[in-house]
């Protein structure tokens, strides 16, 4: 596969491939492409390998395609060791009756294995960053580092039955501020963690600590992700007051700055019309919400509406997988079924929705495209499969590869030039290891 080391890519290095799907305006298919890697990690070059000036070091030879790291936009990762509890249930029950019982039964090192476990599930299927709302910061940014991925962590603010072991939501939002305020926003190599601020829910949490925690990540620039009008169920309470949860978060001073609205699929018009107002971007859960019964996000609305969306697993306790792949197929669907519409939602759309609109969705111009400045996060999929039936054709290849590829063809993969997947299998991380101290995690939490 590669000229030079196999296992690192560690700057001044070229990736050549047949197909390269920068992700770009105009979504151009780059037939014999190259990518250059300057030694910082970032892109410096992406463009035909005829008119690319002699490599400056080793060069990867990566038959098949070559496209941008995935953006997950909404997960608690975390959670993996809960998979497939209360799997038949509504969203309140699922939560309140199931979830927060056995969470109050996690320790540090759960939330460790769990989001290092998870970290690989996610590297593995081309997903090389992922927008965590979790508690116990210190282990998910651990985890992180060690399987060589990205996070935006937005550590949760919450104020519901039992989550007051973890203190007050002053507590949590003053803990966040003082991170930010020690570290700055981004740190670790290559910056690899963002922090954000996580305030759980209208339904969780006071207004005056939404309006606060809103103000302290605008006062820092930082990403504000809060649930949304996920459920017709969980925020009655707020709909009789102020009419919506996005009425709610207007009325008292939440919007504005970087405002993430993870589910979103409760909306009415006037909600869209906030939105874009307020520039509101929305992670779109589609596997989550049709699993929880939750219902159809209106993204063919938000889309015409100009705001940005992007995709998002959700917890695997809740959408089971942390397959951005599965995401962008049930989008086009569900979207297609909502609308009446074949083309509601189009291969290009939704892979777009997974790379480049989820990182904008995020406001992180450095990722979710191949272009120079970029960071060089890379996967390589393998188009010798029987899923691509006309490979030479733009848009056959486009389709086979939303449509009937995916995950499983995810072969290798870089974060900022870095080789974290080889040939399906972790660089940094024992899967083996993992896997044993996430089951026994489970056993112990599912007992």
């Amino acid at each position: 596969m590669t000229s030079g080391s196999a296992a690192r890519a560690t700057g001044g290095e070229r990736f050549a491939a047949p197909v390269v799907l920068t992700c770009g305006p105009g979504f151009p298919v780059l037939r014999d492409g190259i990518v250059d890697v300057g030694p910082d990690g970032r892109i410096v070059r992406v463009g035909p390998r005829a008119e690319a000036p002699p490599p400056g070091g080793p060069v990867h030879e990566l038959p098949g395609l070559l496209m941008p790291g995935m953006v997950n936009t909404h997960c608690h990762t975390p959670m993996l060791s809960l998979r497939g509890m209360g799997g038949d249930l509504p969203l309140m029950s699922w939560l309140q009756d199931v979830m927060w019982p056995a969470e109050a039964r996690f320790t540090e090192e759960d939330v460790r294995v769990g989001m290092t476990a998870g970290a690989v599930e996610l590297l593995r299927t081309g997903c090389t960053t992922s927008v965590e709302m979790y508690f116990v910061a210190d282990a998910v940014i651990d985890a992180v580092l060690t399987a060589g991925s990205r996070v935006l962590l937005t550590p949760g603010i919450i104020a519901a039955p039992g989550w007051d072991r973890l203190g007050t939501w002053e507590e949590m939002r003053d803990d966040v501020s003082a991170r930010i305020d020690a570290d700055g926003l981004r740190s670790g190599p290559h910056e690899r963690i963002e922090l954000g601020y996580g305030p759980h829910s209208a339904y969780t949490l006071p207004p005056e600590a939404l309006a606060t925690t809103a103000a302290a990540a605008r006062e820092r620039g930082a990403l504000l992700h809060v649930h949304v009008a996920e459920s017709r169920q969980e925020d009655l309470a707020q709909r009789e007051e102020f009419g919506s949860v996005p009425a709610e978060l207007e009325a008292v001073g939440a919007l504005g700055g970087r405002v993430l609205a993870a589910h979103s699929v409760q909306l009415s018009g006037a909600d869209v019309a906030l939105y874009r107002r307020h520039g509101v971007a929305v992670a779109h859960c589609p596997g989550s919400n049709g699993k929880l019964a939750a219902g159809l996000a209106p993204v063919a609305d938000l889309r015409r509406a100009g705001v940005r969306i992007g995709l998002g697993t959700d917890g695997p306790a809740s959408g089971d997988d942390l397959d951005l792949w599965h995401q962008a197929r049930l989008a086009a669907l569900f979207a297609r079924v909502r609308e009446d519409d074949a083309a509601a939602l189009t291969a290009a759309d939704v892979l777009l929705m997974a790379t480049r609109e989820g990182a904008e969705a995020i406001d992180r111009s450095d990722l979710g495209a191949l272009e120079a400045g970029r960071w060089a996060d890379l996967v390589h999929v393998d188009l010798d499969d029987q899923a691509f039936v006309d490979p030479e054709d733009d848009a056959q290849l486009l389709s086979n590869l939303v449509w009937a590829g995916g995950s499983r063809l995810v072969r290798d993969v870089w974060v900022a030039g870095e080789q974290v997947v080889d040939d399906g299998e972790p660089v940094k991380v024992d899967a083996a290891r993992a896997r044993a101290d996430l089951r026994a995690a489970a056993a112990r939490l599912h007992g």
